[in-house]
Parts: structure tokens; sequence; C-alpha cells
């Protein structure tokens, strides 16, 4: 007999969020779905309801680069739920004409990592005994240039911007793991290279790979018991292992300098994360 699990699934509207959307609702999960834009949410939602017209479903609105709307969509969810078994941080952005958001940082870092470090943060008093966060890595990971990250300089490359966010969010992953409760599981995860998402399109310029290796990766690791011990661990589904991140990752002193830059800016730009 399946568990019925509710959860928290970011960047659902399309790639491998609504992919993995349908999956879940198919398999009767309690989804709170998330996205930038009403139609699009209002799309997804007729499209798992076509495939699954009994699946409970609820979404909510806000764009990831602002600050407010993050606050507003929490206080919403802390309003309307008690508790959540799983976290899925599957929003992202790689390429976009405007890389540097209204306070001044750049987009891959605020969408990438500070937004779900602050959705987690801000949610883990909800998570269930033996609730699970996975946040959506990448194999593309770069050492962190902070002032890059604190908006004191600007990256030229996309893929450099992209790369250092997916390392920062590797590594708060792991050190926030620290602070869970007992059965309680933080992953961060590569969930396939080069896979068939509007962000590969738009980045590289090539169709990509199946979408279903992507969304079977972020199931897994979000519902399978064999990563019940994996807590503050990365999975590479590109070898299909638990794997060693980026060498940065290890390192902690750079672990720590990453960790007191993030919430510095998080406390400068968002405030109190308590509820």
């Amino acid at each position: 007999m399946r568990i019925i699990k509710k959860i928290l699934l970011t960047g659902a509207t399309d790639g491998i969020g609504l992919e993995t959307a349908k999956r879940l609702a198919n398999q009767g999960h309690h989804l709170l779905i998330h996205g930038r834009s009403e139609r699009k949410l209002a799309d997804a939602i007729d499209t798992l309801k076509a495939s699954c017209p009994k699946a409970k479903i609820e979404s909510y609105r806000a764009d990831l680069s602002r600050f407010s709307e993050i606050r507003a969509m929490l206080q919403s969810m802390a309003h309307a739920h008690e508790s959540l078994d799983v976290i899925i941080n599957n929003a992202g952005v790689f390429k976009t004409p405007e890389p540097i958001t209204q306070d001044g940082l750049d987009i891959r870092f605020v969408v990438n990592t500070f937004a779900p470090y602050i959705i987690t943060r801000t949610l883990l008093p909800l998570l269930a005994d033996h609730g699970r966060v996975v946040n959506l890595s990448s194999a593309a990971q770069a050492p962190i240039n902070l002032d890059a990250m604190q908006g004191h300089q600007a990256l030229d490359q996309a893929f450099q911007a992209y790369a250092q966010s997916k390392l920062a969010l590797t590594i708060w992953s792991q050190e926030l793991a620290q602070s869970l409760a007992l059965r309680q599981v933080m992953i961060a995860v590569n969930p396939g290279s080069m896979l068939a998402s509007k962000m590969v399109q738009e980045g590289f310029g090539v169709a990509g790979n199946d979408l279903s290796v992507g969304a079977e990766c972020l199931i897994r690791t979000a519902l399978s018991q064999e990563f019940a011990d994996a807590s503050g661990k990365y999975f590479d589904n590109d070898s299909g292992q638990l794997a060693s991140p980026h060498p940065k990752a290890l390192d902690r002193d750079k672990c720590s300098s990453l960790m007191e830059a993030l919430n510095s800016i998080v406390e400068r730009f968002y405030g109190d994360l308590v509820m």
C-alpha cells in the first residue's frame, strides 16, 4: 500500500518539474505546485487533471527572484498547512535577458541558491519526522566568487553564474542537513546532464535527453527508502550513485565562508526567516 505524501514542488509548470508532478499526481500524492505565472500554473493543473482527474493539487504563484513574493508564498503555505512530507526545490534559471535583479543581485544566485534556502529554512518546522528535502543541483559546479554572489561584482558568463549558484546550493544542502532531526533527509541531486528542459534548449541550443530521467531521479530521492541514510550527501544521476560534489564543497573553510555570506545576504534582503 502506497503512503500518500504532501509534497511541495517548485518550478512545476514545465520541464523536469512538470514531468515530476505528473508522475507524483498519478501516484496519488497531494501536490503543492509552484510556478512564476498564473497562466502556466492553470495550464499545469489542467494537464495534471487530464491524466489524473482525482489528483489533489494546490498552486502557489511567486517570482523567486523577488524576495517579497517568496515571503508572501511561504506565508500562504504556512497558513494552509501544518505539515509537509517532502520539499523538492526544483525551480531554476540559467540564461535570461535581465541577469541582475531589482536588488542588484545575479538572478542565478537568487533563484537557484537563495530562494530554495529561504524556502527550506522557513518550512523546516513543518517538515515531518521522516520528511525530506531534495535540492536540484547540477553536474555543472564551479568555485564561488563571494563578491559576485553578494552583488558586488558582475559575472560575464551565464554558465559561470549558474555553475557557481549550483555549488552554493550543494554546499548549503550538506551544511543545513546537519541541523535536521534524526530521520529527516536533505540531499542535493544532479538529475542528469543535458535533459530536454527549456533551460537546456535555451542555454545550449540542443534538444536534450529524456526528461523522465530527471523526473524519476527526483521522485526516487524524495521517496525511496534507499536514501533514508543519505542526508547531507550528493547524488549524481549521471553515474547513478552517491558521489563527491565539487572539491570546494569538501573544504571546511570555503563552506564556512559560503554559509556566513549566505546568511548575511538573506538577513539583508529577506529578513527574519521565522514565520
